[in-house]
């Protein structure tokens, strides 16, 4: 079957056969309906961020399942799933207390070789690794079961694939992590594909104010038609200062980071009203570095806290994301602006770059 290989940073993807595995115990072979294109696969494909070469990247997967491995009972050959990404081992000390997100399994396994197993691909005999334990950037893939969760099959998979991440990590950072509360001001710094779903949670959770703040006139206009009350173009004026001018003087209650950038978590920080909450969504380089005054977090009571997957327990988050898709009060299918076959993988990564998509 087709696969995108990444043999070198920064250099274009290699569409060719590979070899795919038979699935072992508590395990399913899924043939891939549509894969999301995210800001973290171009993160791993321009620097080293502890992803093995060669490999196949992509996260966001939804498919059918073709075959199931010994030990199975819950998913079944024809169900339409969505694939959630890393290790989900359903007994460490995170997964026991229902924070999948967080899994960390104490069998004593190589950690990289857990997260970007090299057990299924294969090409002439010779591993390749496979992304986040998924490896959607391909036609077909084998998966945990523990990762797989079935949706009703009228769903479209291309939309379907956009929970298995970008989805469930804006909204879920909003729901889960932050908390967010009727009548709230929130500020949301990046309107990408994740910042427009932060938008959407604070929508859903009854933020009363939602500013949303970016360098493209383009996507503040689309986030405003996912529900942003005021738009702040960050290259005419200032974040900080405008948020705190729609805030009554006083700061945003939330902010939500959604690039990955110090100045831009800084920006998020200083927004905050006294006792107010940033979260760091965004996925920043592994040497960046944030420096705040300790004095200044005691005096203002800020909180700053990262998010991991939007909090998301994938069996539980899941289905309620596509039951609010199916009742209209979720957009899945606008987030959609282009679509690209896998032989145009390199394409699409240069219009994510450029801010096409």
């Amino acid at each position: 079957m087709k696969a995108a290989v990444l043999y070198q940073r920064n250099q274009p993807f290699k569409v060719e056969e590979l070899e795919l595995s038979e699935p072992g115990p508590g395990e399913v072979t899924i043939r891939l309906g549509a894969s999301g294109v995210c800001h973290s696969d171009v993160h791993h494909w321009r620097q080293e961020m502890g992803s093995p070469l060669p490999i196949v990247l992509g996260h966001e997967g939804a498919g059918v399942v073709e075959q199931i491995g010994p030990g199975i009972s819950r998913i079944k050959p024809g169900d339409h799933v969505i694939i959630a990404f890393g290790t989900k081992c359903g007994e460490c000390y995170y997964c026991l207390r229902g924070m999948p997100y967080l899994c960390t399994p104490e069998s004593g396994e190589d950690p990289v070789e857990m997260a970007h197993p090299s057990n299924h691909f294969r090409k002439n005999g010779s591993r390749i690794h496979q992304f986040s334990r998924v490896g959607s950037f391909s036609y077909r893939t084998v998966v945990p079961a523990n990762n797989v969760v079935a949706i009703a099959k009228d769903v479209p998979l291309e939309s379907a694939a956009l929970v298995a991440c970008g989805v469930t990590t804006g909204v879920g950072a909003v729901i889960n992590t932050a908390k967010v509360e009727p009548g709230a001001t929130v500020l949301v710094i990046g309107t990408g594909g994740v910042g427009l779903n932060v938008i959407q949670g604070a929508k859903l959770a009854g933020a009363a104010r939602i500013i949303a703040a970016d360098l493209l006139d383009s996507k503040l206009e689309l986030a405003g038609e996912f529900g942003a009350t005021h738009l702040i173009n960050a290259g005419r004026e200032d974040v900080v200062a405008r948020a705190k001018e729609l805030s009554g003087g006083r700061g945003v209650d939330y902010a939500f980071e959604v690039i990955g950038l110090p100045k831009t978590i800084l920006q998020a920080y200083e927004s905050l009203r006294k006792g107010g909450t940033a979260l760091v969504v965004g996925v920043s380089a592994p040497a960046a570095e944030v420096s705040i005054p300790p004095l200044a977090m005691i005096r203002t009571a800020r909180t700053l806290k990262g998010c991991q997957y939007g909090s998301a327990q994938p069996q539980v988050d899941f289905p309620k994301l596509i039951d609010l898709y199916r009742h209209r009060r979720l957009k899945l299918d606008e987030l959609i602006s282009r679509r690209f076959a896998l032989d145009e993988i390199n394409e699409a990564f240069r219009a994510l770059e450029a801010g096409e998509v």
